[in-house]
């Protein structure tokens, strides 16, 4: 077995605890992908094989875990309304529906790949990928094995929108429950709904999430986006991992957040692109809630892969502390996929790291995504 030795770490980011754990003029070895040492440079083992950081910052890897990777067609025409004056609805998403049922696998196979690749350049070791842009059910089943080939964090989605060819509200919820959920289950690790307005209501999306929880997928949500409209109370009731967006909320929906630990994942690239109002995290910290930060990468309403840009958005418009950015988009992250495994790099962890060209980890969010990233992904 062979091992690995990373040094001349100028600042480590261990993720030990929120604080970041770091660790000055350290270094760290690996062996069969996993982290097994961590501590000073002075004290480090012999080993097989060096990594020479170059007097740089190590951070673990982003862990993004909230996208829409797979899709097909161009919304820039509704950036460009929106950039001259329009205002956000979910109703677009029925345009990338008609663009991706038409696609082949190839194709979306293609445009997932850049996509992917966009996201590893700038730092992000694992992401999330969800389906919602078929709506039907040879669509759902097409999105969601073409998401398989990048990760294994995949999200079921069919409650994305009422698609427009639906029949009836009543009739397309009952599909979602049942016959397209059981195309789809063995495809999946999770299952989400967007429960807002314009999307499903709070016990459409409670009878959703409970069938596919039912079948052994985990449960996540879209919340509390466009209003206080419910869904962060359901992740709440049902103690799901996840509520995302979570923009409007209540300091007694906070509290109910913390109390039956869902993570918050905020998602700063939507309210940019969609010129909405940020929310302040500074709420969200005080009430205990965990936080995490996601890209939302879709081709809608938030069109871009980079974490780095995100942290920046977060630290700028959120009242995120750099630090606080850092574990969100690393360890938040990973509570939001419920991994022990990832987001940090201590003893035991994959070895998903990024060797940073800066001096500290303030430059992330301060050169906003300008800095080489020097990524590493484990595949043990």
């Amino acid at each position: 077995m062979s091992s690995t030795l990373v040094s001349n770490i100028a600042e480590l980011v261990t993720n030990s605890n929120p604080d970041l754990g770091i660790i000055n003029d350290a270094a760290f070895v690996i062996e069969n992908g996993k982290v097994v040492w961590v501590g000073s440079a002075k004290s480090a083992p012999a080993t097989d094989s060096k990594i020479d950081a170059r007097g740089g910052t190590v951070t673990p890897g982003f862990v993004d875990s909230h996208t829409h990777a797979v899709f097909a067609g161009d919304r820039s025409a509704d950036y460009l309304a929106r950039m001259s004056g329009g205002s956000y609805s979910s109703g677009g998403i029925n345009t990338t529906v008609q663009a991706t049922r038409s696609a082949t696998v190839e194709e979306l196979r293609t445009q997932t790949r850049r996509i992917v690749e966009q996201a590893r350049s700038s730092g992000t070791t694992t992401l999330e990928i969800k389906s919602g842009y078929g709506l039907d059910i040879a669509t759902e089943k097409k999105i969601l094995k073409v998401a398989r080939e990048f990760t294994t964090e995949t999200t079921f989605l069919g409650a994305h929108v009422v698609p427009k060819d639906a029949k009836s509200r009543d009739e397309y919820v009952n599909l979602v429950k049942g016959e397209m959920l059981d195309a789809c289950v063995d495809l999946a690790k999770w299952i989400d709904v967007f429960c807002d307005s314009s999307a499903f209501t709070v016990d459409e999306a409670r009878d959703i999430l409970k069938a596919g929880i039912a079948k052994g997928l985990k449960g996540r949500i879209h919340g509390n986006q466009l209003g206080d409209t419910g869904g962060a109370d359901l992740a709440a009731e049902l103690k799901l991992a996840s509520v995302d967006h979570c923009t409007h909320v209540s300091d007694k929906t906070l509290e109910a957040l913390a109390a039956n630990g869902v993570v918050a994942t905020l998602l700063p690239g939507a309210e940019f692109f969609t010129r909405s109002p940020y929310p302040d995290a500074r709420r969200y910290f005080k009430a205990g809630v965990t936080v995490a930060l996601a890209s939302d990468c879709n081709p809608g309403s938030s069109f871009m892969t980079s974490m780095p840009v995100i942290m920046s958005m977060a630290v700028r418009d959120m009242h995120f502390t750099p630090a606080q950015a850092l574990y969100a988009a690393t360890m938040g992250g990973a509570k939001a996929l419920q991994r022990a495994d990832i987001g940090h790099l201590t003893i035991g962890a994959k070895a998903d790291f990024v060797l940073w060209d800066a001096p500290s980890h303030l430059h992330i969010p301060y050169r906003m995504g300008e800095i080489a990233a020097d990524v590493h992904i484990s595949h043990d």
